[in-house]
């Protein structure tokens, strides 16, 4: 460990309050934002495929911008505040945004710093801690908590604000649904003054040189879990922004969408308290593989139950889904680039796979709605996983060092 690393407890503990603070408006958001788009804004399914494909499309021409910015200024954990501070304008602009087009332009100055949040966090944590790798997961844990609990709070909390009799729209079943846009920007604000503590020293400061992000470009296992995790994100990412509105399908209401999350919460918790454990056993290569197939079970099985009490157990895959494809990518990315290159990577991570796979995934998903039904973003989704993971033992090269040099 270098000379200026800070110790493990000063790095660990601001990170695991990052974590928890800095999740929690996506604990708002991804959970509630598709009912919302639907029942209060009125959206169709077609326009709600296009709003929630704005986010990625932003996202390819914003993130790698923020990664080349961390990786050339050092000041990663700084960037972590901008960020922050972005998604709170974002959230406040969405609650404020009528009628298709002010939606659209709102999400898309969301998604500039939202998309680009969890990439960065991830080079940030995963420098901080290279030296401790079970204390990532141990701090990762505090994300889902965070995550978990402004979900789980909130439909409390909506339940206890009077709403004048008469003010809901005809199919509107949340009429004060827009209260979680304030929320997640107050959330959000409290994240940036938490960065703030986030020491921005030892492998966290490392800087890249002009034009060394080329570098990646000629490195073939990055361009192969690009590939491979592009495809991934086809197929898995679309279902979850419409899945409030298939449990509505099934007759289930707010409360059930939230419960729904206590299924893929809970094991998520201690799954992340035992990344270490799992990632030096199965490694990351192995990690995708499991996250992949689970994410193919887990549509299949959404689509076939026919009741929510049965859709509650399925959703336990959820937790294998993140900590497999979500957090063996990024891992498996560590391992094969140079360490000052770790944001610039994770951007093009969320860039390429998350960017244009979520894309090409919400719109699918959209358009599957309308044509198909609620069911059918299930269907095709859990079928295209499991041709993606058919292809990963071919495709992906297992890894053999730990971390890549500078060539």
């Amino acid at each position: 460990m270098s000379a200026a690393q800070p110790s493990l407890a000063r790095r660990a503990v601001p990170l695991a309050l990052y974590w928890a603070i800095g999740m929690a408006p996506f604990g708002l958001t991804l959970p509630y934002l598709g009912l919302y788009l639907r029942e209060n804004a009125g959206l169709s399914g077609a326009q709600l495929g296009a709003v929630f494909g704005i986010v990625p499309a932003v996202g390819i021409l914003a993130q790698p911008i923020w990664g080349v910015l961390g990786d050339r200024s050092g000041l990663r954990a700084r960037v972590l505040v901008l960020l922050s501070l972005g998604v709170a304008a974002g959230a406040l602009a969405i609650g404020r945004a009528q009628g298709f087009v002010a939606i659209a332009a709102s999400m898309a100055l969301f998604a500039v710093f939202a998309r680009a949040l969890i990439p960065m966090l991830l080079s940030v944590s995963l420098s901080a801690l290279e030296d401790h790798p079970h204390a990532f997961g141990w701090v990762r844990a505090f994300g889902t908590l965070g995550f978990g609990a402004s979900m789980f709070a909130f439909p409390a909390a909506l339940a206890s604000v009077p709403i004048a009799e008469g003010a809901a729209a005809p199919g509107v079943s949340q009429p004060g649904l827009g209260l979680l846009f304030p929320t997640a920007a107050a959330l959000a604000a409290l994240a940036a003054g938490a960065a703030l503590f986030v020491p921005n020293r030892g492998a966290v400061a490392l800087r890249a040189h002009r034009g060394e992000w080329k570098v990646l470009l000629r490195n073939q296992r990055f361009g192969r879990v690009l590939a491979l995790c592009t495809l991934s994100f086809l197929f898995i990412n679309g279902p979850m922004e419409l899945f409030p509105i298939l449990v509505r399908s099934r007759g289930g209401d707010l409360e059930a969408v939230r419960d729904m999350w206590v299924f893929m919460l809970v094991p998520e918790v201690f799954l992340a308290l035992g990344l270490g454990a799992l990632w030096a056993r199965l490694g990351a290569r192995g990690l995708l593989a499991i996250g992949i197939g689970a994410g193919a079970a887990r549509w299949l099985l959404t689509a076939a139950v026919p009741s929510v009490n049965e859709l509650q157990w399925v959703q336990t895959l959820h937790a294998v889904v993140v900590l497999g494809l979500n957090m063996g990518a990024p891992l498996y990315i560590d391992a094969v680039v140079p360490p000052q290159l770790r944001s610039t990577a994770q951007s093009l991570l969320g860039t390429v796979a998350v960017g244009i796979g979520g894309m090409g995934s919400s719109l699918l998903a959209g358009w599957l709605l309308d044509a198909g039904g609620p069911a059918a973003p299930y269907w095709v989704g859990g079928a295209g996983a499991l041709v993606v993971l058919a292809l990963l033992p071919r495709w992906l090269p297992p890894l053999e060092t730990p971390r890549a040099t500078v060539d």
